[in-house]
């Protein structure tokens, strides 16, 4: 379960406290599916590096499965982050130098010894890379990737630790109307398999209205769309 509590972010500037978030609390098990809608500089870009522990809360709690990550040390952190979410970025973020396959091979290499062997992680690696399409891409790099190509290997990048927690910021950001539906069907139909927890957040319309559970982000709080299984205040 992901549970978010009363948080709030504000940082500070010459005339005072910024206020990003004020007041968010979320409550999401496993299987749930969430789309974050709201403008630029509404704050869910914000609560999302949170949600994943990228950026401490100014107040509030996060845990995942029990634990929070901000009362972990920095290297336990790190590691919770590299066992327990994925990350899927607008920009893909792949290493231009490396092939499909060692971009989606990175995260194993911060993983602790003894949690997963190489030739493993490499048959797990080949079965994603096979699920999104790109199982003849493997040797590949980067430049030699349509946009949407790129996008899929940093989902499968993202899925190859079996991460609790999915998190993606506009996902279909930089991609062409076919490209962006493909993706989102691939975001979607891989959820559907894995006990996971998938939270994006976009400005597309078309993106958020394929989520069963949808939020827009409103003067720093979430206001709920459609909440089956999410439990979620209303605006304060």
């Amino acid at each position: 379960m992901l549970t978010a509590s009363d948080i709030t972010k504000s940082y500070p500037t010459p005339r005072g406290d910024l206020s990003i978030l004020s007041g968010v609390s979320l409550s999401l098990t496993r299987g749930d599916a969430v789309a974050i809608m709201g403008p630029s500089g509404s704050g869910k870009s914000t609560l999302l590096y949170i949600l994943g522990a990228l950026e401490a809360p100014t107040a509030g709690r996060v845990t995942l499965d029990d634990v929070d990550p901000f009362a972990l040390g920095e290297a336990e952190q790190a590691a919770f982050r590299n066992r327990n979410v994925g990350f899927v970025f607008q920009d893909h973020s792949l290493l231009p130098q490396c092939s499909v396959l060692e971009n989606v091979l990175s995260p194993t290499l911060a993983a602790p010894p003894g949690e997963a062997s190489e030739k493993d992680d490499e048959t797990r690696a080949r079965g994603l890379l096979e699920q999104v399409g790109l199982g003849h891409r493997l040797d590949h790099r980067p430049g030699e990737l349509s946009g949407g190509e790129k996008q899929r290997a940093a989902v499968a990048r993202a899925l190859i630790r079996n991460p609790a927690l999915l998190l993606c910021d506009e996902p279909t950001g930089n991609l062409d109307r076919a490209a962006a539906e493909a993706v989102a069907s691939l975001l979607l139909d891989l959820h559907a398999g894995r006990d996971t927890i998938l939270v994006v957040v976009t400005h597309s319309a078309a993106l958020a209205e394929r989520f069963p559970v949808r939020y827009e982000m409103v003067n720093g709080t979430l206001v709920s769309g459609s909440t089956p299984n999410a439990q979620l205040p209303g605006p304060r």
